[in-house]
C-alpha cells in the first residue's frame, strides 16, 4: 500500500530535468544497524532484455508492414491480439520479469515498454504525472501513489538520444479522466530507477524485511538524492526497526527541504507522539491542518472502529463519506458491502463487492473479492423447495 494509530506513510510511483541535486549527508545513513545487503541491482538488472525479450523485438520489427515503429510496438504490446498483459501492483517487477509474467505495475510497465523501445532505437521520455491524492495500505503502512507514464519518440537520426518533442506518442496504463493533459514533469532515467528502488523498499516493508527494506532505500537515495520521499521511506525503515532517532534525523531533513509535504509531516508528528514529544506533535499538527483538512483513511478508520462496535449504520455512513474522496479505492467498497450486509441490503451490498473486484489492483485482492461475491449471491438466493 492496519494499527489505526499509526501513520506510516510511504510514496509509491506507479502507474524537468533539475540541476544536480544535493548530495544527502552521510549521518543519514546507519549500514552497521542493518544485516548484510541482499538487495542489489543496477539500473542494467532493471531494463536488461532477456534472449526472450530480444527474439520479441525481432518479431516486432518482421511485421511492422510499413508502420511506424513506435506504433508497431505499442500494438505488439497492447493491442488485444498482443502480449495479453494484466496491471497487479503486488509487486515492482524488472523489465523482464514483467515481460516473463505478463503483468506488472504501472511502473514495471513504463520499464519494459522502455527497455523495448531502446531495443528499436526508438527515443523515450519519461513523465511523473501529477495526480490527485490516491492512498493505498498494507498492513500498518499507507502508501501515497504517484504515477509515471512515457513517450515514444520519432527519431531524428538513427541515435536513441535524439527527439523529436513535437511528434511524440504517450503510452499510459491507467490514462487520465477525459480532458486532462497528457503531459506531465519530464524526469531522468535515473530517476525512474530511483522511483523502482524506493518501490522494492516499501514492498519490503510490508512484509517486515527490514533489512532488505533498508538496502533498497538507500539505493534509491543514492540513484537520485532529489527524490525526496525516498528520504521518507528510509525514515519509516528507521522507526519500524526500532531506531528513532536516525528516524527523526532523516525526516527533518527531508521536511527543510519540503517544507509542505504531508507524508513527511504525518510521519514525523507520529514518531514525535511515540516519543511523547506531544507538544512538537502538535506544531506539526497545526501546520498539517492547514495543509490537509483530514487525514487520509480518516473516515475509513472511524468505520472500522464502528463495524468492532456493531455500529452498522454509523460504519456505513463513514464509509460512503471516505468513497466521496476516493471512488476507486478497493476496500472502501469491500467495507461498505460488509456494512451493508450486516443492515440486510445484500443488493448494495452485491453491488459494492463487485466494484471492489473492478477496482482491485493485484490477483490476490480479485479473487478474494471474487469469492466473497459468490458467498453473498449463495446468501441472497432463494432456498430451494422440494
Amino acid at each position: 500500500m492496519l494499527a489505526v494509530a499509526l501513520l506510516l506513510s510511504i510514496f509509491l510511483s506507479g502507474c524537468a530535468t533539475a540541476p544536480a541535486p544535493e548530495a544527502p549527508p552521510s549521518d543519514l545513513f546507519a549500514d552497521h544497524l542493518f544485516g548484510p545487503s541482499t538487495a542489489t541491482m543496477t539500473e542494467a538488472e532493471i531494463f536488461g532484455l532477456t534472449p526472450a525479450m530480444k527474439a520479441y523485438v525481432t518479431e516486432v520489427q518482421r511485421h511492422r508492414r510499413g508502420r511506424e515503429i513506435r506504433r508497431a510496438l505499442f500494438e505488439a504490446l497492447y493491442q488485444r491480439d498482443g502480449l495479453q498483459l494484466e496491471y497487479d501492483s503486488a509487486l515492482t517487477r524488472t523489465a523482464a520479469q514483467a515481460f516473463e509474467a505478463r503483468q506488472g505495475n504501472c511502473l514495471s510497465l513504463v520499464i519494459m515498454t522502455a527497455a523495448l523501445a531502446n531495443e528499436l532505437n526508438i527515443p523515450v521520455v519519461f513523465q511523473d504525472m501529477p495526480v490527485d491524492d490516491a492512498w493505498s495500505r498494507s498492513g500498518d503502512l499507507y502508501f501515497n501513489s504517484g504515477h509515471v507514464n512515457l513517450k515514444l519518440g520519432r527519431a531524428l537520426r538513427e541515435s536513441v538520444s535524439s527527439y523529436d518533442s513535437a511528434t511524440y506518442m504517450v503510452v499510459d496504463f491507467q490514462p487520465p479522466p477525459a480532458g486532462r493533459s497528457m503531459d506531465g514533469n519530464t524526469i531522468g532515467r535515473h530517476t525512474v530507477v530511483a522511483m523502482f528502488m524506493n518501490n522494492r523498499a516499501a514492498e519490503a516493508l510490508a512484509r517486515d524485511r527490514f533489512d532488505e527494506a533498508y538496502w533498497w532505500a538507500r539505493q534509491a537515495v543514492s540513484a537520485d538524492p532529489s527524490l525526496l520521499y525516498a528520504y521518507n521511506t528510509l525514515a519509516i525503515v528507521y522507526r519500524r526497526h526500532g531506531d528513532a532517532a536516525m528516524a527523526e534525523r532523516t525526516l527533518r531533513w527531508a521536511l527543510d527541504r519540503e517544507p509542505k509535504s504531508t507524508m513527511v509531516l504525518n510521519n514525523l508528528a507520529q514518531l514525535l507522539d511515540a516519543e511523547g514529544r506531544k507538544a512538537e506533535a502538535g506544531v506539526l499538527r497545526e501546520k498539517l491542518a492547514r495543509l490537509q483538512a483530514v487525514a487520509p483513511f480518516y473516515y475509513f478508520n472511524l468505520g472500522r472502529t464502528a463495524m468492532a462496535m456493531g455500529d452498522w449504520q454509523r460504519a456505513r455512513i463513514l464509509f460512503e463519506r471516505e468513497l466521496q474522496r476516493d471512488p476507486d479505492y478497493h476496500e472502501f467498497h469491500a467495507w461498505l458491502a460488509a456494512a451493508l450486509r450486516q443492515l440486510g441490503d445484500h443488493r448494495a451490498a452485491n453491488r459494492h463487492i463487485e466494484k471492489a473486484m473492478a477496482a482491485s489492483t493485484t490477483r490476490a485482492d480479485h479473487e478474494l473479492y471474487s469469492a466473497k461475491l459468490a458467498r453473498l449471491r449463495a446468501h441472497a438466493a432463494p432456498t430451494p423447495r422440494h
